[in-house]
């Protein structure tokens, strides 16, 4: 059997989670120094996180593009030397106005570095072990987003100072450029194509050199449903993320658990490859995810509930807050585990062999635009109705999106899948 941790996937993986890091070590506490800071209120926190999400959003179509026209390798390094100068944006920001500039242009490189690093990936991964590959790969940045802001939360409350947080990111980008720089991607025409279904399925469709511009090169369109499907599940973890450490403080009386929250969120990512690291083996990627989409929605449902089921618990209110509050956290990590890199081999695998760059920002693109609208429908909830009322809103999207997979996703994908070991 082909090697899978070969020297240059492991070192794509390495610098896909230092940027993740770099990314969510700040995530959890921008709203803390935007109002503490600026004075900013709750509906323009979401509006000035929000930013940063939609310029990705809007790069990711032509990043994909350009990572599937031009040496990866040159994308990759400056897309990467881009996100890693603009944390030190942040330490110049003086007025709520340059910060929010900052974060708002951001976004830009982050897009399109997303996209490149995930794309070399599959490049470097044998054919043989491709779908097993993607799922560990999204395992890097699913744990990132776990550990980063536990880590965030921690040096914060220690230090009591922002900018060293921001010289904390800053750092960690410049070292996940510096591992990129290593890596050998080689020439299209080097890539292992491997034999028999893996071959045909790669070598479907025309060759890697595009002539012709249309849509489908910034937006797969074979995939438009798996990409709609996803925006719920970006929505939920875009409100969670950026409000759960002032709900948990305002609401359910948790003082300091936001950094254990995550923590448990990063225990249940690696229970999910335990768990469903043999059905990725074996192709069963529409399995892994509606799997990992009722667990994740079992662990929102449970989150939200948990101060009403607290107060009607005989035992003692705050210990049922708590055993509700972080038992959420494992199960939404234990879901998205499943979820996030069964969602991307399912994109992967209904693109030709030179729309990889193509299918990468598609489901990034979804998972942004849903990241997005959860970062700016969070904050105008919040503001007028109140934090439990955005994570309500948080259940009902996530629900939605697991009807939708059962009802129609699941079917688009195997009409459309052009790898027969895949289903």
């Amino acid at each position: 059997m082909d090697r899978l941790w070969n020297r240059n996937y492991c070192k794509v993986m390495t610098a896909n989670f230092t940027l993740f890091f770099a990314f969510y070590v700040l995530t959890p506490l921008l709203p803390l120094y935007l109002s503490e800071h600026f004075g900013a209120t709750k509906d323009v926190i979401g509006l000035v996180l929000s930013g940063y999400t939609i310029t990705a959003l809007l790069f990711r179509p032509f990043s994909g593009y350009v990572v599937d026209s031009f040496p990866r390798k040159t994308v990759l390094m400056i897309a990467f030397g881009a996100f890693a100068i603009f944390f030190a944006g942040y330490l110049a920001a003086s007025t709520l106005l340059l910060f929010m500039i900052v974060r708002t242009l951001h976004g830009g490189p982050f897009g399109a570095l997303t996209v490149a690093n995930s794309t070399a990936a599959i490049d470097v991964l044998p054919s043989s072990r491709r779908t097993e590959g993607i799922g560990y790969y999204g395992l890097s940045n699913n744990l990132a987003m776990a550990i980063a802001p536990t880590i965030g939360i921690f040096i914060y409350q220690l230090t009591d100072s922002f900018e060293f947080l921001f010289w904390l990111a800053l750092i960690v980008a410049c070292a996940g450029w510096l591992v990129d720089a290593t890596v050998s991607i080689g020439d299209r025409s080097d890539f292992n194509l491997g034999s028999g279904p893996s071959r045909r399925f790669l070598m479907s469709g025309p060759g890697p050199k595009i002539k012709k511009l249309s849509w489908d090169r910034f937006f797969l369109v074979r995939g438009w449903l798996i990409g709609v499907n996803m925006v719920a599940f970006g929505f939920s973890f875009g409100v969670l993320s950026n409000y759960l450490a002032i709900y948990g403080k305002e609401v359910m009386g948790i003082m300091g658990g936001t950094g254990t929250y995550f923590m448990l969120c990063s225990v249940g990512l690696i229970l999910s490859r335990l768990q469903g690291g043999k059905a990725l083996r074996n192709g069963r990627v529409t399995h892994n995810a509606g799997e990992g989409m009722v667990i994740s929605l079992v662990g929102y449902t449970l989150f939200i509930l948990m101060p009403t089921l607290a107060e009607c618990s005989m035992v003692n209110v705050q210990w049922s807050m708590a055993l509700g509050y972080y038992g959420s956290a494992l199960l939404i990590g234990l879901g998205n585990g499943h979820m996030w890199p069964a969602f991307q081999n399912m994109t992967i695998n209904v693109a030709r062999n030179n729309q990889r760059g193509t299918a990468n920002s598609t489901i990034l693109i979804s998972w942004d635009i849903g990241m997005g609208l959860g970062i700016l429908v969070g904050g105008i909830v919040s503001e007028l109705l109140g934090y439990g009322a955005a994570f309500w809103t948080v259940v009902l999207v996530n629900a939605s999106g697991v009807a939708c997979f059962f009802l129609a996703t699941k079917a688009f994908f195997l009409r459309r899948n052009l790898n027969e070991s895949v289903y």
